[in-house]
């Protein structure tokens, strides 16, 4: 594995601040309800949760948006939200962590997705999910495409992010990719297998483990510890690279890693430096902002894979939607030194 040394990370770390990231897909709100078990019910053979307090965080490409910014890049967020609550809320604590929200369309009658989480003694209990699913119609994606048309100069790459949630249609993707090979600009994208979209013609793919499996209708089989030596996945990866010719396939792989793979090269596989596993809600958000945002600064596609992956152990040993920061990326290279 190429040494990434702690002056190298800072460098990547100071050409962030001068990179512009255009982020768009499916938004969420986590909302963590946090309290303490101390019994069950008698009403029915579930735990009593007592409340202690709750908290908010931006999720799904909101997160991702977060995570840019958070390693002092900058960020651009398009997607939807509902006239309620809860997208009044999520656009104040982008707003706090620096994301510009400019390109955010606000649709009466759209419910904000909000996932709930009851989380008691550091063990979630329970997920409870309010959200529009259905597809967006063509006059909000036209809206979000000409805010997009008015960003893209100056923009150093593109984030898609698929949830699932109905922003990510065919015909939106098709214009993403125009417009970004009309202005050489890089186009990561974290993918929803379920939906079949045409993945030809983007710079990076980050599905994980179970996605890439999906994405290539190949069942899963029992996992080799050393990613190089686990036929499945190599067959997997394989399909992916001659199904959709990405430039740069990252498939994340849990308490494996990272593994990294390029047309007419061997892959790469990047072990995971995660110390602790509190929580890997929004790992994969980590992943394609801190490498796509390396990528940008002028990293090399190995240096950006083991940036992301440290970026990756950070949030993984804090419990909810988490970031990493500047400091804590560098301690973490400084460690390992």
């Amino acid at each position: 594995m190429p040494h990434l040394s702690v002056p190298r990370v800072a460098e990547i770390l100071e050409a962030c601040a001068r990179v512009r990231v255009l982020v768009i897909g499916d938004l969420m709100l986590d909302q963590f309800i946090w309290g303490r078990v101390g019994r069950i019910s008698p009403e029915a053979p579930v735990p009593i949760v007592e409340f202690e307090r709750e908290s908010f965080m931006p999720g799904g490409a909101a997160n991702v948006a977060r995570n840019l910014t958070a390693l002092g890049g900058q960020a651009v967020l398009f997607g939807v939200i509902g006239a309620d609550a809860n997208g009044a809320q999520m656009r104040t604590l982008l707003q706090e962590q620096r994301v510009d929200c400019s390109g955010l369309v606000v649709v009466p009658g759209h419910h904000t997705t909000t996932k709930t989480r009851i989380v008691a003694q550091r063990q979630q209990i329970t997920r409870l999910d309010r959200e529009s699913c259905g597809e967006i119609d063509s006059a909000t994606a036209g809206q979000l495409l000409e805010r997009l048309d008015e960003a893209m100069a100056g923009a150093r790459a593109v984030s898609i992010g698929d949830y699932g949630k109905g922003v990510v249609s065919t015909e939106l993707l098709r214009a993403v990719k125009e417009r970004c090979h009309g202005n050489n600009c890089w186009l990561s994208m974290d993918p929803k297998p379920v939906h079949h979209r045409d993945l030809t013609g983007l710079s990076v793919l980050t599905p994980n483990r179970k996605e890439a499996f999906e994405l290539a209708g190949v069942a899963d089989a029992a996992r080799n510890a050393n990613p190089l030596q686990d036929a499945a996945l190599m067959q997997v990866v394989d399909l992916l690279m001659t199904r959709w010719h990405p430039r740069l396939l990252l498939i994340t792989l849990g308490e494996l890693g990272l593994l990294l793979c390029q047309p007419g090269a061997e892959p790469f596989h990047v072990p995971t430096v995660a110390r602790e596993v509190f929580d890997v809600s929004g790992a994969g958000d980590t992943v394609i902002a801190s490498f796509t945002l390396a990528i940008a600064a002028g990293a090399t596609p190995m240096e950006a894979a083991v940036f992301s992956n440290h970026a990756a152990g950070v949030v993984v040993g804090k419990l909810g939607t988490a970031t990493a920061s500047p400091a804590e990326l560098l301690a973490t290279f400084e460690e390992a030194a």
